[in-house]
């Protein structure tokens, strides 16, 4: 590109005001999406503690409250046409800030609210990777805010992320890994960790089901030789009379 400097002389074009309301536009649109984002995080937020404040039970219904929200926020999205992962992480922020002004399970609920969110995106198409993404930093911010654990609810949120992508199929398991690798500080030494257990869970599983087909298998064969025997014995029973 030359470096020639424009001659603007002779030109009614106002150039000088150009930029500034370019930059006055793109403010005021940032203010108007950052006003957006906290709309949702806090409307999240109180239905959670709202919902939670009135239950028997905070521990049993934490994770049915979590689902719902996380399912039926996707699901506007999609209806709006806003998109998936503009939402996702002001979604999961405000289920974190919700759970813990009742003195939830942070764990729980950020583990669950990974988990219904990947789902969500592989059903309607999503991009999982990213919805995982700002799934995650929307989780961590909100428990920085709070004073919370972060290292433990990202190793819980990162198993579970996996746990959840692995039961989709390959191209979701490979999708989130990639993802996490770049999102995740020490994820290697989670995905070392979950990876193998899934598989070999997997393979017990297969090997349980092959030892009850053996039994089985054993156990009728065994009740035909007992009868073969019978009737061998009866026949010669018959004989001798």
């Amino acid at each position: 590109m030359s470096n020639e400097s424009i001659n603007t002389e002779g030109s009614k074009v106002d150039f000088s005001s150009i930029g500034t309301s370019v930059k006055s536009g793109i403010i005021s649109g940032l203010k108007c999406v950052n006003d957006i984002e906290n709309e949702i995080v806090n409307l999240v937020k109180n239905t959670v503690s709202t919902t939670l404040k009135t239950s028997s039970s905070i521990a049993t219904d934490t994770i049915l409250v979590v689902r719902e929200v996380t399912k039926e926020a996707m699901k506007a999205s999609e209806e709006v046409g806003t998109g998936l992962v503009f939402t996702t992480k002001n979604v999961a922020k405000g289920i974190i800030l919700g759970v813990a002004e009742v003195g939830g399970d942070l764990v729980s609920a950020a583990s669950q609210t990974v988990k219904t969110a990947i789902s969500s995106a592989s059903s309607v198409g999503g991009d999982v990777a990213m919805v995982t993404k700002k799934t995650i930093e929307g989780i961590v911010e909100a428990t920085s805010e709070i004073g919370g654990n972060v290292e433990e609810v990202v190793k819980a949120t990162s198993i579970r992320a996996i746990e959840t992508a692995y039961s989709i199929g390959n191209v979701a398991l490979n999708s989130v890994k990639d993802i996490l690798l770049i999102t995740v500080g020490g994820i290697k030494e989670i995905l070392s960790a979950i990876l193998p257990t899934t598989k070999s869970s997997e393979i017990s599983r297969k090997n349980s089901c092959l030892e009850t087909k053996t039994q089985v298998n054993s156990t009728e064969k065994s009740t035909e030789v007992s009868e073969s025997l019978e009737e061998i014995k009866e026949r010669r029973k018959k004989k001798s009379e």
